[in-house]
């Protein structure tokens, strides 16, 4: 039987993973099956013990799902366990053993195909979900000088600064702070009001020339808030989409042993979404 890998969300099915995991198999020359499931919150822990039934090996897992996933493994790796969520989830006779690839995988899209100097910067992350979740270790962990955490929900904010354990280099405001933090060397949307496209309301206070945008969502998901840096004069604009593709290479490899080389793939998923927009 070929080998079934999928990845889960709400709403998911617009989701670029099965055509990297198609383009990564048939580049390595390994066999698989991988699919997009929609499944509601509550739907999701019933979902994916069916995909275990029927043979499902490995899954990615995205919006809303991480923090869910995390609580119904029964082994995490330190990454998963540090950011408190869940985004490759594979399957082991006692069950499922959750890492997180997101926050890696931004960093080296960041770092090593952008090279990016990520080091001394004043970072404020906007959200507290799952996805900022699973990058806050990994920007701790590649230099950056201080952490702020803006979230709607404060209580979301506090719990993330909290499961940080660095309190002089991590700190949590409320959103109505905003206007009040001065400027910041590098933001990161990591809300997903993106994708109803309405307009992301920051202060251009916030940002300077010199602030790095990024949004760790990819596509239309990513326009208000990278036309925000723009009308904010960031020069440095960044969607998700070579992090989709870095994170999806660190759980092919958790899955297949072997790491694929995601610079063909991430130029041709760039080039069709230069020529959809030409299009448009």
């Amino acid at each position: 039987m070929t080998a079934r890998y999928a990845v889960f969300g709400h709403p998911v099915l617009h989701s670029l993973s099965p055509r990297i995991h198609a383009a990564f198999g048939s580049q390595l020359g390994i066999a698989m099956e991988y699919a997009a499931i929609d499944a509601a919150p509550a739907d999701f822990e019933r979902a994916l013990a069916h995909f275990a039934e029927t043979g499902g090996l490995g899954a990615n897992i995205t919006l809303p799902h991480k923090e869910a996933a995390l609580a119904l493994c029964t082994h995490l790796g330190d990454r998963a366990r540090r950011a408190g969520a869940a985004n490759t989830l594979t399957r082991h006779a006692d069950g499922w053993h959750g890492e997180n690839t997101d926050g890696i995988g931004l960093v080296h899209d960041l770092t090593e195909r952008r090279r990016i100097d990520l080091r001394s910067r004043r970072v404020l992350l906007v959200g507290a979900g799952g996805a900022a979740r699973g990058v806050a270790p990994a920007l701790l962990d590649a230099g950056i000088d201080e952490l702020w955490v803006v979230n709607r929900t404060p209580e979301k904010a506090d719990a993330l600064v909290d499961a940080m354990g660095e309190p002089g280099r991590v700190h949590s405001r409320y959103w109505a702070d905003l206007r009040n933090l001065g400027t910041f060397d590098m933001i990161v949307n990591a809300t997903s009001a993106g994708r109803g496209g309405a307009p992301l309301e920051l202060p251009f206070t916030l940002a300077t020339a010199r602030t790095l945008a990024v949004d760790l969502s990819y596509g239309e998901a990513a326009g208000p808030f990278l036309a925000w840096a723009q009308a904010a004069g960031c020069e440095t604009r960044v969607d998700g989409l070579g992090m989709l593709v870095e994170q999806a290479a660190e759980s092919f490899a958790i899955w297949h042993g072997r790491r694929p080389d995601t610079d063909p793939v991430y130029a041709s998923l760039s080039a069709r979404a230069d020529a959809l927009h030409t299009a448009d």
